[in-house]
């Protein structure tokens, strides 16, 4: 009897410092966690992060070192974390085939909130859409098409080819072309097209606008005009400056061909 009394004290006091440290080491981990993801937290703060990234990375480190420290624990208490371990690893293979196309959009996300090639707000082409960045989340980005619609495009698609941001650098080109007849006076046209252009106080002053012969067609003598104005007045300069030459030509007896055709009928006397 004293024997068995001894024999469990000893296994007590075994057991009991195994659990004792298998305790503290999950407190300490757990406070080590916390430190890690205020840490990671303050880092991505610093260099202006998007705050869903922000908050997902820390979370990660948080889990991940938890996990870490969960299976210290264990092992500490003399369990055998070997099969843990490999069942964590086949469920995450698991859960990763079966979510493939998922974490294909969720991992472009995650490299749309890192890199920013756009933000809210920048008019883009890109996933086969054009429109205004509504939001920008780690599965889909939502964008306004100019006739009001609503899409929403799958990251994957949207970093899976060429994205054209027309908002991010505030100023762009206003490429115009104006056919003239060949009959006509050059000189003259150039002219017309450069006063209207200058009377419009939207298009910038620098870089200056261009204005020059491009091209001898099959029916008429194109002009190229190519005025710098900012972002947000590119269509509307677009669409009043082509009017306004328009009117301009049609005061001055200025042509503005179309494609023709001319038929030449032969008789044929037997």
């Amino acid at each position: 009897m004293e024997f068995s009394i001894e024999r469990i004290m000893d296994l007590l006091v075994f057991y009991g410092i195994k659990v004792i440290a298998a305790i503290v080491i999950y407190v300490i981990g757990r406070w080590v966690a916390r430190l890690c993801q205020r840490f990671v937290d303050k880092i991505m703060g610093k260099r202006d992060v998007d705050p869903t990234v922000a908050s997902f990375v820390g979370k990660l480190t948080y889990i991940g070192l938890l996990v870490f420290f969960i299976l210290a624990a264990l092992g500490q208490l003399g369990i055998q974390t070997t099969s843990f371990i490999a069942v964590i690893g086949a469920a995450g293979l698991a859960i990763g085939l079966a979510l493939q196309g998922s974490l294909a959009n969720f991992a472009a996300g995650f490299l749309l909130l890192i890199f920013r090639p756009f933000r809210v707000g920048d008019f883009i082409e890109g996933g086969g859409s054009v429109g205004t960045v509504e939001k920008i989340q780690l599965f889909t980005t939502q964008l306004k098409t100019p006739d009001n619609k609503t899409v929403i495009v799958p990251n994957s698609g949207m970093t899976g080819g060429n994205i054209v941001n027309y908002s991010s650098k505030g100023t762009r080109r206003v490429d115009m072309v104006f056919g003239i007849g060949y009959s006509d006076d050059i000189d003259r046209a150039r002219v017309v097209i450069e006063e209207v252009i200058a009377s419009d106080e939207r298009i910038l002053k620098d870089p200056a606008p261009v204005v020059a012969v491009n091209e001898l067609g099959d029916s008429s003598v194109n002009f190229v005009a190519r005025p710098w104005v900012n972002a947000a007045d590119y269509f509307t300069v677009l669409w009043d400056v082509t009017e306004k030459v328009k009117k301009r030509f049609d005061e001055e007896g200025i042509s503005i061909p179309f494609p023709q055709r001319d038929i030449h009928l032969y008789e044929h006397k037997a």
